[in-house]
């Protein structure tokens, strides 16, 4: 899979916490992606015609737009102290966070956020710049959660197009990062052949596992050959994927989703089994749809 020319991974920047940890695993996914690093601060201010500037008779470092250009100065230390040499540049870009980051994704290979900034309610799982981000980007979306563990790239898989998308991001990200990759497909029931097949009340399930099970191994082959190095493991769940991929992320070092599957509404811009993922993955999340993926946008 190609990448973007020149392309840098771009990574949200609010002085919180969490948008710190996203520096430091975006300065680290840059390293291994060999690309810049790009720090960017989204300064609602102006918007709301606040006065930016020091006030007459302050210190000369006083006022907002010092105040975020010091919280950049912050983030790219933090960045250099994770991969020394890493080409950094930074920008304070006026606007509303989602909308500066989703314009700032049409031309990087990858964004990183954090799960939660410093604006919203407390009590939410995920903040809902990241959802929008998420939602809207151009390229792929890390988002910083969870735990960092040494395990798998664990990415789900349905046959759908997105589906199909992130398999081939995940097997890459694990073939960069000399891990293995689970690839994860759950199913409930028989699948319809066409319209208005009736659906057997009583099924075998070890012999519609099986079935499901050749069909993952068919949907990987193409990929295995393009990433020998890649030891891909094929679970099969009967249950629903967003628990199963829950778990899974439990001990993994990184889980991909595309961001729509087979279900749900077609009108949805994020599928039920990502939203799911990006709320309660224990791990780093990559969230990714047909189009966005590297090298497919420019």
């Amino acid at each position: 899979m190609s990448v973007r020319t020149g392309a840098p991974v771009v990574v949200g920047v609010d002085g919180s916490p969490t948008a710190l940890r996203a520096v430091r695993t975006g300065a680290a996914e840059a390293a291994l992606r060999h690309r810049p690093l790009h720090l960017v601060h989204a300064f609602v201010w102006p918007l709301l015609h606040v006065d930016v500037d020091r006030s007459p008779g302050g210190p000369t470092d006083g006022g907002l737009r010092h105040q975020a250009e010091r919280m950049l100065a912050e983030a790219v230390g933090q960045a250099r102290a994770v991969a020394p040499g890493l080409p950094v540049s930074h920008a304070i870009v006026d606007g509303q966070a989602a909308a500066v980051l989703c314009r700032e994704t049409t031309d990087a290979d990858l964004l990183v956020i954090g799960d939660r900034g410093l604006g919203g309610f407390t009590g939410l799982l995920v903040g809902s710049v990241a959802v929008q981000v998420s939602t809207y980007a151009s390229c792929p979306v890390l988002l910083a959660r969870g735990e960092d563990h040494d395990g798998p790239v664990v990415v789900g898989v349905d046959n759908s197009a997105h589906s199909r998308v992130a398999l081939g991001v995940a097997i890459e990200e694990a073939s960069r990062r000399g891990a293995e990759c689970r690839a994860v497909h759950a199913f409930r029931h028989p699948v319809s052949s066409g319209p208005g097949d009736m659906m057997p009340l009583v099924y075998d399930t070890e012999a519609l596992r099986g079935e499901e099970d050749r069909e993952l191994a068919e949907s990987i082959a193409g990929w295995s050959d393009r990433f020998p190095d890649v030891p891909v493991i094929r679970r099969v769940v009967h249950g629903r994927a967003a628990p199963a991929l829950i778990e899974e992320s439990a001990t993994a070092q990184l889980v991909v989703v595309g961001a729509r599957g087979l279900g749900g509404f077609a009108g949805l811009l994020l599928g039920s089994t990502s939203h799911a993922v990006l709320h309660h993955a224990g791990c780093p999340t990559v969230l990714v749809r047909d189009g966005n993926a590297p090298g497919q946008g420019g």
